[in-house]
């Protein structure tokens, strides 16, 4: 692995190798769901031109846009939980088809991975295998989350930034990045440049799961909280460059000036 702690801080260098993890909403409008080809196309330019940059691409997605299994489980009595999750991983499945497509459409070589066996859908997922696309330059979506329920996309990401020996995990978002509040709700809430996975523990801030973020934190996994829509924010972020939130373990808080 590639020393993280000198990888993670803006401006040392264009990482060699990323996890991007993408939620299901990125896949859809705003307040919509199902999938918009708009959505899925503007998601996929972004992640060519990062990946012209020469860094291995791997892409981690969620399928929040089409079911999230906790949520279809409320008040429901007839579905099991565990049933729901699994549906939550088909429906990942599903947004990793179309991401693929959209990618090749602009030439680029994919390959689908899924923690689920789907024979003539795509490949399984086996770590070697990943790495090896990697290696040759392949961008490699990996959908279906881990294979087991109740486990979230966010702490599918976390693992597979460790198997796959990534130099940080790079997690998309709506927003410019992590913020003291909902920024979409509360105008005065502050922006955060730099924070530590205590300094995330201890204020309870939305970034991704608590398994996740221990995760990362016990194996020094650097992360980074950025806008996708934004255009050149991607390949700002695998260059390094200050953009969106430094996550690490070294990190002294720092707010936007």
């Amino acid at each position: 692995m590639a020393n993280q702690e000198d990888a993670c801080s803006a401006g040392k260098g264009q990482y060699r190798r990323v996890i991007l993890k993408l939620s299901g909403e990125s896949f859809c409008e705003d307040g919509q769901r199902g999938i918009s080809m708009e959505a899925v196309t503007h998601v996929a330019q972004q992640t060519f031109k990062a990946a012209s940059q020469g860094v291995q691409i791997a892409i981690v997605i969620g399928g929040g846009n089409i079911l999230r299994g906790a949520q279809f489980t409320a008040g429901n009595t007839v579905i099991q939980e565990a049933t729901a999750h699994y549906m939550g991983m088909l429906a990942t499945v599903i947004n990793g088809l179309a991401l693929q497509d959209a990618l090749e459409s602009l030439g680029c070589e994919t390959r689908l991975l899924t923690a689920i066996k789907m024979d003539g859908v795509a490949e399984a997922y086996i770590r070697r295998r990943a790495k090896r696309h990697l290696d040759k330059g392949r961008i490699v979506i990996l959908a279906a989350g881990t294979g087991s329920p109740f486990v979230t996309t966010d702490t599918a990401a976390a693992q597979r930034a460790l198997e796959l020996e990534a130099d940080a995990l790079l997690k998309a978002t709506r927003v410019d990045g992590v913020y003291s509040d909902d920024p979409e709700k509360n105008p005065h809430a502050v922006l955060y440049r730099e924070l530590s996975y205590d300094a995330i523990r201890e204020q309870k801030l939305r970034v991704m799961d608590s398994t996740a973020i221990a995760q990362c934190m016990e194996h020094q996994m650097p992360i980074v909280v950025f806008n996708y829509k934004k255009e050149g924010y991607l390949e700002r972020a695998v260059r390094g460059e200050a953009v969106g939130t430094q996550v690490s373990s070294h990190a002294v808080v720092k707010q936007s000036s």
